[in-house]
């Protein structure tokens, strides 16, 4: 496999292999499996946001690492920085997801219906139950569907087919917060700001740092 990661990069430096888009799909094991390794550093790379010439410098970097060539930089002095860059990254975006999210927030706060907590939580019941209220540490039986502002689905036990079983108190803050302001038969939707979800750390790759999420909530069960 090492040979194939190799020539990848060699013939990626060269100029020998076709835009990412035009790239044959992966047909053997080795290729599959170097292909998810790939994969598996862009998810490490994420909170860098890099630019395209950047990407290219980073190909570059990674090809005299993997064949043993003379470093371009100084790896004592620039090595330390690289935890600088990705702060640096990280801090402009969260502040640009957080602007992106403040009209989407305001909005969702003005809707009918909608309750606005102090804490920043906003909840809109779609459906009223009946049954009894959880705890902030209740063994809970939900049907959820979570996206980001955009619509973009992250998580959803509704897809999946199959409600999930859970504690609140190892949930996030907005589920802690808005599951108690149900009952059970009940579906309510969840607009939770950061501070109430993942912060500025975000969950990657799928929950940007700064991100506001949405959930529609259908509480199904407390455990007795």
């Amino acid at each position: 496999m090492r040979t194939v990661i190799v020539w990848s990069l060699v013939a990626l430096q060269a100029g020998l292999l076709p835009a990412a888009a035009a790239e044959p799909e992966p047909q053997t094991e080795d290729e599959k499996t170097v292909y998810a390794l790939g994969l598996v550093i862009s998810q490490n790379l994420a909170a860098f946001s890099l630019s395209p010439a950047e990407l290219e410098q980073l190909k570059a970097g990674l090809t005299d690492g993997v064949l043993g060539r003379a470093q371009k930089v100084d790896l004592q002095t620039y090595g330390r920085k690289i935890q600088e860059l990705r702060t640096a990254r990280v801090a402009s975006l969260v502040e640009a997801e957080k602007k992106a999210s403040q009209a989407f927030v305001d909005r969702a706060a003005a809707e009918e219906g909608a309750v606005r907590t102090p804490s920043g939580l906003i909840v809109t019941t779609l459906r009223p139950g009946t049954g009894a209220s959880p705890g902030p540490d209740s063994q809970v039986t939900v049907h959820y569907h979570g996206t980001l502002i955009d619509g973009t689905v992250f998580d959803s036990s509704v897809q999946r087919g199959e409600p999930a079983a859970l504690t609140l108190g190892s949930t996030i803050r907005c589920w802690v917060e808005g599951m108690p302001m149900m009952k059970v038969g009940g579906k309510s939707r969840f607009v939770c700001p950061p501070e109430l979800a993942y912060g500025d750390r975000g969950a990657p790759p799928r929950i940007k740092p700064g991100a506001t999420l949405v959930f529609e909530v259908e509480l199904l069960d407390i455990a007795k």
